[in-house]
């Protein structure tokens, strides 16, 4: 692994450069850009699925956000929809300047809302070439119907008092994305499946990890309200797809919107549905995470080719 920074204008993006085995420096490798999670940071799930594709023959890219781990960007915390597609195409543009990446054989993989980010990046970024989700989330969606109805206009009136406040120079309000310990979401009477086993993998030792905060900056979520991971799929996306859900479904919506997405796309296709599994057992558990990992290989060796050397001929990934 080597840890590399690129830019999205006048941020520096943190990224782990995730190699081959065997990596040789005069072969030209097929290259995957992998996003993680709202919340998260490139050493967790990102950084399982980079390492995993690594293993497989690929020259895998993990990021933090900007705003977020050890990126740069203010104001800190926030989760910008537009940031984050950006960076996307960023990480796209370091691939391209590496000797050891073939920038006709360039992939994308996101996990949960980088799922619905990696989607909305290759509409308008046809260097990527075969984009693979894992429990995509439409974040925007997510957001909006999280209360109840009605609710996501009730957080932009509330955002717009907040921004006043900070506005007239009131302190910002940075928020948390789930509670911050199992006994906190006990006390606070949650039973959703999807949000118990969030705090299990981010806010214990199975899955936390020190720069992922749990820290949002509230006044970023307008932002995420209006946004819609999926707008012009049908239109924009023409590259190979394939996307992975478990059938546990849980109230965060990745099963609902894997079968939108695959509905709505009409570009070649796949749907594979991991029996057993729940949104975050398909994160870091090694059987649904190794299933995952199996699909993602073949569809990649469909439609990103192996490795080759200096002669430009294909070499079949270990």
């Amino acid at each position: 692994m080597r840890h590399i920074t690129f830019r999205n204008g006048s941020r520096d993006i943190a990224g782990i450069l995730h190699l081959p085995a065997g990596f040789e420096e005069g072969r030209r490798y097929p290259a995957i850009v992998c996003v993680h999670p709202g919340s998260s940071v490139k050493e967790q799930t990102a950084g399982v699925y980079a390492g995993h594709m690594a293993e497989n023959g690929y020259v895998a890219l993990a990021f933090d956000a900007s705003f977020q781990g050890e990126s740069g960007g203010e104001p800190r915390y926030a989760e910008d929809p537009a940031a984050r597609v950006e960076d996307i195409r960023c990480a796209v543009d370091f691939l391209t300047t590496l000797d050891h990446v073939d920038e006709d054989r360039i992939g994308v993989l996101g996990i949960c809302a980088g799922g619905g980010y990696a989607v909305n990046a290759a509409m308008t970024e046809h260097r990527i070439k075969a984009v693979g989700t894992v429990v995509a989330v439409n974040i925007g969606r997510a957001r909006r119907t999280a209360g109840g109805p009605g609710s996501g206009i009730e957080m932009l009136e509330a955002v717009g008092r907040q921004r006043t406040i900070e506005a007239r120079g009131g302190e910002p309000l940075i928020t948390n994305w789930i509670p911050d310990s199992p006994k906190e979401a006990e006390e606070a009477g949650i039973t959703g499946l999807d949000s118990l086993e969030a705090v299990d993998y981010y806010r214990t030792p199975r899955g936390r990890h020190e720069r992922a905060s749990n820290r949002l900056r509230f006044t970023s979520v307008a932002s995420v309200l209006a946004f819609d991971a999926f707008h012009l799929v049908e239109e924009l996306l023409t590259q190979p797809l394939q996307i992975i859900v478990g059938n546990r479904i849980g109230e965060f919506g990745s099963y609902e919107d894997g079968h939108e997405l695959f509905q709505r796309a009409t570009c070649e296709k796949d749907l594979f549905v991991i029996d057993g599994a729940s949104h975050y057992d398909l994160y870091d558990r090694p059987d649904p995470v190794g299933r995952a990992v199996d699909r993602l290989t073949a569809f990649y060796g469909d439609h990103l080719a192996a490795a080759s050397g200096p002669s430009g001929q294909p070499r079949t990934a270990s």
